[in-house]
């Protein structure tokens, strides 16, 4: 019985003992790989970073809000808005402080990477480490080593999410520094790169050496390494000495200009390789650096406002490709498209330029979103130019997804974009309001962005993903909160006559004969749309000028195969031709928008109208973009008079030329078909 017991209880232990060893590393891994994963709690919450010593409210601190000025009630057309006395002379979109709000810094986290955000706070130390695995996979598992004590005084262990080996290496390599707003701790102020048995000349003690290569894990490069200066504590330090601390270290990729506040810390990590690598860089930025932010959008004094449409710019990480052009030779065309967009900013003067999408060129080729930001605006924000955006089909095929640059894009100089609502399909739908000069501020032209997506994808196109082939169109709930905000405007009493009591005095008295004479009317302001895939209505059969009879169908098409979705929900419509300027009976049936503009087709250009509502195309104006030879460069203008009562439109060509001026709206424009 003894023996029986014993076998028995032998054969349990065989059985059960490698079952409890498999069980328990299951769960080992289970832990390691699943359960141990940083979740927001009560803290993440309240965003209480590491070290911060005040409470904060429950503000999502990589949400930027909109930049039109909220206003609990349009003004309508009753201008009854009270002069502000201490405004009296002064013109109201000034009032805005143009660098954007930094007095909350100092309760941003300190233990989250957050390049985008205006940390003043200082680094204590920096250090680079390899992982097999990329952390984005595991989490922090290669995060350098350290103590509570350490993490006390000099601050945790921030990770730079860019792998600095993403194009080669065997391992993926990252920069990681501390953040401390201790006064007591010396803070980083220089960064050098030298190559191994080099030193910074000066050496003194203050200097300190990153012990791994920069370049580790890359095969047949010499080593590079990664040297950082400290300086005085806070405590010590002046007022110009804090704002010349390094606060944020970044990557970029490519040769272009990194992001706006940052510098480039030469040499190259990884150097360029023509159509091979492109290079990468350590970038860095000093104290804090407010972002400029846009005025509120508003006419002249004297009732103009002019739009620039840039279509399809098709941006990559590299300096770009040249297609489909007579330039020889032609090389690095993003920088070339750059140079071309500067020249006809400076011809034109626009009040707003609107990029329609597609400003990545996808394909492989804009695997890096934020690096390709960081240039395709920069000849606008270097004009101090306001700029709104929607998003193409190409813009989300690599990297970031859109909220990501959403943000990005938020975070640039005199930017507009919005995200829109959270609850529709897309991103990026909103509104702007261009606003009259005097102090009534009325509402004189809408402007609305939607997100025509980008490839539609059913449940069973398994194979829709990686190749798609039919592209997205406007949902039926954009569709309705279209007409929602549409009608949400309050009509005014058109034209527009500004308040001439407090505010121009003489100036008015040269406007009279500038207004359109037209019989005046209770209607919402005119209004533009701007997308980037057109609608099927824009191949349709166009309006008769019953003036001319002629087709009111101006411009080039023909040259390319039609770019609409082959589905539709019924934008124009259940959308535009139900959105009218009055929903009184005397007011006809005019539609609110006037003009559809759209990108997309590079060489499509002509602008039609089908029932009243004009759709015109921009017209490529990017030589990385495909083209045709003999086919001109272009970029479309809307030229806005009167108050928002005269719209008219033509195009600019890379040669100056002015093809098909065109009247849209306002005197000379052909009589709507309501009333033919």
């Amino acid at each position: 019985m003894a023996l029986s017991c014993s076998r028995f209880f032998r054969f349990l232990r065989a059985v059960f003992t490698p079952a409890a060893a498999i069980i328990g590393f299951s769960c080992l891994l289970t832990i390691v790989f699943i359960l141990y994963q940083p979740t927001p709690g009560p803290g993440a919450i309240q965003r209480l970073g590491w070290q911060s010593w005040d409470a904060v409210t429950p503000v999502d601190y990589f949400e930027y809000g909109p930049q039109q000025p909220e206003d609990a009630e349009d003004p309508g057309s009753t201008s009854d808005k009270p002069t502000i006395p201490s405004l009296a002379d002064t013109d109201w979109w000034d009032t805005v402080n143009p660098g954007g709000d930094t007095t909350n810094i100092s309760s941003y986290p300190t233990d989250v990477w957050a390049p985008l955000l205006p940390h003043d706070t200082g680094l204590s130390e920096i250090t680079i480490t390899r992982c097999i695995v990329t952390p984005e996979l595991v989490g922090d598992l290669c995060a350098p080593e350290t103590t509570i004590e350490q993490d006390a005084i000099k601050g945790k262990w921030v990770r730079v999410e860019r792998d600095l080996n993403l194009q080669s290496g065997i391992w993926a390599l990252n920069m990681y520094y501390r953040r401390t707003r201790r006064i007591d701790i010396p803070l980083v102020t220089d960064l050098k790169l030298l190559p191994a048995g080099e030193e910074p000349t000066p050496l003194t003690d203050s200097w300190f050496k990153v012990e791994r290569s920069i370049r580790d894990g890359v095969l047949r490069t010499e080593p590079l390494f990664l040297w950082y200066k400290t300086g005085k504590t806070a405590t010590e330090m002046s007022a110009e000495e804090k704002n010349n601390i390094i606060t944020e270290i970044d990557v970029l990729f490519g040769e272009d200009r990194p992001w706006y506040g940052f510098e480039k810390l030469p040499p190259a990590v990884t150097p360029e390789k023509e159509s091979r690598l492109e290079s990468v860089y350590v970038t860095y930025r000093r104290g804090v650096k407010p972002v400029p932010r846009a005025p509120p959008l508003h006419f002249s004094k004297e009732g103009k406002f002019k739009i620039l449409q840039v279509a399809d710019l098709h941006y990559s990480v590299s300096r770009g490709v040249c297609r489909e052009t007579v330039i020889d030779p032609c090389t690095a065309s993003d920088n070339l498209t750059n140079s071309l967009l500067g020249h006809v900013l400076d011809a034109e003067k626009p009040d707003l330029v609107v990029f329609t999408g597609d400003q990545l060129n996808g394909q492989g080729t804009s695997w890096d979103p934020k690096s390709v930001l960081a240039k395709f605006a920069v000849e606008v924000t270097d004009r101090n130019i306001p700029w709104a955006a929607v998003f193409g089909n190409h813009d989300e095929e690599n990297g970031d997804v859109k909220e990501e640059q959403i943000r990005m894009m938020q975070a640039l100089p005199y930017s507009l974009v919005e995200r829109g609502p959270k609850d529709i399909h897309g991103v990026g739908n909103y509104v702007l309001k261009v606003r009259s000069a005097d102090h009534s501020r009325t509402h004189l032209l809408t402007l609305y962005f939607m997100d025509s997506g980008a490839y539609s994808k059913g449940y069973l196109d398994w194979f829709g993903y990686f190749f798609p082939t039919e592209y997205d169109w406007i949902h039926e709930d954009q569709i309705n909160w279209f007409l929602q905000q549409s009608g949400s405007i309050n009509p005014i009493e058109r034209p527009f006559s500004p308040d001439t009591a407090n505010d121009f005095g003489d100036l008015w008295k040269r406007q009279s004969d500038q207004i359109t004479p037209t019989t005046r009317k209770l209607a919402k302001p005119n209004a533009l749309m701007f997308f980037h895939i057109p609608l099927q209505e824009s191949y349709g059969t166009p309006d008769r000028d019953v003036r001319t009879g002629q087709l009111l169908d101006i411009g080039l098409h023909g040259l390319e195969g039609p770019g609409a979705a082959k589905k539709s929900d019924g934008m124009f419509e259940k959308g535009l031709l139900k959105a009218l300027e009055s929903e009184h009976r005397a007011g006809g049936v005019i539609p609110e928008v006037k003009v559809v503009a759209n990108g997309h087709c590079h060489i499509t250009e002509d602008c039609r109208r089908i029932q009243d509502v004009w759709l015109c195309f921009g017209g490529g104006g990017s030589y990385s973009g495909y083209s045709k030879v003999g086919f001109d460069r272009r970029f479309r203008v809307y030229d806005i008079s009167d108050y928002g009562e005269m719209i008219k439109t033509y195009k600019r060509t890379e040669h100056d030329v002015i093809l098909n001026e065109l009247v849209i709206s306002g005197s000379g424009a052909a009589p709507y078909n309501q009333q033919a």
